[in-house]
């Protein structure tokens, strides 16, 4: 399979601007860099609640776009997406494939003035972690699910039915999990197992980490023997910022990527990085062998999930919504298990897996048993003032290195 890898414009961006400007952390924590503060706060717009949700036109438009993040579909050696074939064959409904995706942060700084007015952003479904399902959510930008239309909703599993920001999803239902751990290419360097092996002196300048804060940052924090589901301080964040502006400044940090960080493993511009789960595999069969290992570290890895929202300008509703049910049917969740190589959260694609290929169904990666999930670890919900700072002092660092 070739596909093309995306471009990351915001961070490359971001780092262009970095040889300019020099931020100390106490500017950034007091909210003056300008950029990034401005980047967090422009997120606070709620919906127009004069406009409300768009009137449904599935009836007379059997079409769907949907917007999802790279390498999170089932795809053939011709570039097609067998699952999405499928569905436009059973349902009639042709459904337009948008990876556009390549960082929550960066994706909704595209579509946010839209949503603030309730417009179509050209997405009738997309697919955000759950931080930023949060955001949606409390600003409105979402109109609530049909379970009429989504009866396989019932095979979620238990433990994503309730979760504090959409407490019996309402707004939203999961697409794929996984996990932000560790990569490295086995061919070019030692075996990398905790995330401070990231900062040995034979990776200098070649480490990649991930533009998604809760996922580089909670695994600093996790290093630190940090509970990042739990309460902790801003002087546990903080210290983990230092060490990320440690690694930045010294230049042992070569990118910050969102999706786009896969390029920089396959050019070998980064010999190891803090990476997804599924990305790996991907990668692996690709090359053909081998060629980079994921692991989750021994002090923790992070795990998140990303779900399906239907915009609140979307016309396109009940298409949407006859979409999410498909796929959460178990046999279809299996085969995309199979190839995209994250956790699924639907109850029995597990069993299905079992036909496609018994050691899948044995990947704890995909179906993680109690003993893998105990090495990870949720990225506890922040209050709007310290998804602010928080956000904005990462952002800075980016700026500023």
């Amino acid at each position: 399979m070739n596909r093309p890898l995306p471009e990351d414009p915001m961070i490359r961006s971001l780092i262009a601007q970095a040889k300019r400007a020099q931020l100390t952390r106490r500017t950034m924590l007091a909210g003056t860099g300008a950029g990034a503060t401005a980047l967090a706060l422009a997120a606070c717009t709620p919906a127009d609640s004069s406009a409300g949700p768009a009137e449904d036109n599935s009836a007379n438009d059997p079409t769907l776009n949907w917007a999802n993040w790279p390498f999170y579909i089932d795809e053939d050696d011709d570039g097609n997406f067998p699952t999405l074939l499928a569905f436009e064959e059973q349902y009639g409904i042709a459904v337009n494939y948008l990876i556009t995706v390549d960082d929550n942060n960066s994706y909704f700084a595209t579509v946010r003035d839209q949503l603030a007015l309730g417009q179509d952003i050209g997405a009738d479904t997309v697919c955000l972690t759950d931080w930023m399902v949060n955001r949606w959510i409390q600003l409105g930008y979402t109109q609530e699910l049909n379970k009429a239309n989504i009866p396989n909703a019932a095979n979620l599993v238990d433990s994503l039915q309730n979760p504090s920001f959409d407490p019996g999803r309402v707004h939203s239902l999961p697409w794929q999990g996984g996990f932000a751990g560790i990569c490295y290419n086995v061919e070019q360097t030692g075996e990398v197992r905790s995330v401070s092996d990231l900062w040995r002196s034979d990776l200098a300048g070649r480490v990649g980490v991930l533009s998604e804060m809760r996922d580089t940052i909670g695994l600093l924090m996790l290093e630190n023997g940090v509970d990042i589901s739990g309460d902790f301080s801003a002087d546990d964040f903080n210290a983990a910022l230092d060490v990320f502006r440690t690694q930045m400044e010294s230049g042992q940090v070569r990118n910050v990527r969102g999706n786009a960080y896969t390029e920089d493993l396959v050019n070998e511009d980064t010999l190891a990085a803090i990476c997804w789960s599924g990305d790996i595999t991907v990668l692996n069969f690709e090359a053909g062998y081998e060629k980079w290992k994921f692991v989750l570290p021994e002090a923790g890895a992070t795990l998140w999930n990303d779900n399906f929202m239907i915009p609140i300008g979307s016309p396109r509703k009940t298409n949407a919504e006859t979409l999410i049910n498909y796929y959460y049917e178990p046999e279809v969740a299996a085969e995309v298990a199979a190839w995209v190589n994250f956790i699924t959260p639907v109850e029995g694609a597990q069993e299905a897996a079992v036909a496609i290929d018994p050691e899948l169904a044995e990947d704890t990666l995909i179906f993680p048993d109690d003993e893998t999930l105990a090495k990870a670890s949720i990225f506890r919900g922040l209050t709007p003032q310290e998804e602010n700072e928080y956000q904005a002092a990462f952002q800075a660092i980016l700026l500023g290195a």
